[in-house]
């Protein structure tokens, strides 16, 4: 039995992480404390076994009495929209260099075990035409005030285990997609309007590659570095749909849900064009693989269950869609 604290586990990635875990291992206790932000909501942890607390991780003296009484603290608290990142840099700051530090500095003082989620941009972007993709020793790049505080809060786990022998690991992860992930993202986005009898949106020309991966794909990875993962160490998460690019998503999306087309709105300031992460060290060191995969686009099954989720849980989603397409509308997206 192991205690788990979750930072940010009311959120996209965090929620669908501790339903996962409520699942595969019932015996563990799972503290889950988030800031309940508009991405955070704790309608996300309904029928899930967890002690909650509403807090902000910048707050040092919650941080210590939770960290303290935890085996494992999983960091998945972040500020992580890079539309949001452009037009006020501030929380990002907050977020995730103050508030990754000031996890660090409980871990230190208690002397137990971190995992630090991260993510693909920060290591910048690839050309459309470059083959290559990011192994754990590529230099990090970051092109947004997003990925710039995310590259610098693994810098930071980096120092302290460096400095201070905490034990830690970090794992870098491609785009993710799945339920409970905020409508303000491309993908539900797209599904939403679909189901709200909208025309889905596609950012520019739709030529941007993401490598995307199934949450649940994501969040099996990081429960096999918690069992199998060495202290100190980096691995990046990709599910290898780093030849599917934006355009080819909407129109899967599309034909899935019988739609008769999507529009062109305004592409996003510094739009990054491609990531593709390499896993071949999760994969052959930790023996992961994801799960939702297929010969067509490696997407086909992730987005048959992420569309069902959405189609089936209008009232999660609902209420806040008209404000969130007001404010593309605005910008022209």
């Amino acid at each position: 039995m192991r205690t788990l604290l979750v930072t940010g586990g009311a959120g996209f990635i965090g929620s669908n992480f501790v339903h996962m875990t409520r699942e595969r291992y019932p015996e563990d206790h799972v503290i889950v404390v988030d800031k309940l932000t508009y991405a955070g909501n704790r309608a996300n942890l309904a029928g899930t076994d967890v002690e909650f607390f509403e807090g902000d991780i910048c707050d040092a003296a919650l941080m210590d009495r939770l960290v303290g009484r935890a085996d494992v603290t999983v960091h998945f608290a972040a500020e992580s929209h890079n539309d949001n990142s452009l037009r006020d840099p501030r929380p990002f700051v907050d977020t995730n260099l103050v508030g990754t530090f000031t996890i660090l500095e409980a871990v230190r003082r208690h002397g137990n075990r971190l995992h630090h989620v991260s993510t693909d941009e920060v290591f910048g972007d690839l050309s459309l035409d470059d083959p290559k993709r990011f192994t754990e020793e590529t230099p990090y790049n970051p092109s947004s005030p997003y990925s710039a505080t995310k590259a610098g809060s693994d810098h930071l786990v980096r120092a302290w285990v460096r400095s201070f022998g905490l034990r830690a690991t970090i794992s870098n992860c491609s785009n993710n997609y799945g339920p409970y992930q905020h409508i303000e993202k491309f993908i539900p986005r797209q599904i939403t309007n679909i189901l709200a009898g909208q025309t889905p949106k596609l950012y520019g020309t739709g030529e941007q590659v993401r490598d995307w991966i199934h949450v649940d794909d994501h969040n099996a990875a990081v429960h096999l570095i918690l069992e199998r993962g060495r202290d100190g160490e980096t691995y990046n998460i990709g599910a290898d749909n780093d030849h599917v690019n934006n355009k080819a998503v909407i129109e899967l999306i599309c034909e899935l849900m019988d739609a008769p087309g999507y529009e062109h709105v305004a592409d996003r300031p510094g739009h990054d064009q491609r990531y593709a992460m390499d896993s071949t060290k999760l994969r052959e060191q930790l023996g992961w693989a994801p799960e939702y995969t297929d010969t067509q686009t490696g997407m086909r099954a992730g987005l048959d269950q992420t569309i069902d989720w959405y189609r089936t849980h209008e009232d999660w989603w609902r209420p806040a869609k008209q404000q969130v397409e007001q404010g593309y509308a605005e910008r022209g997206q």
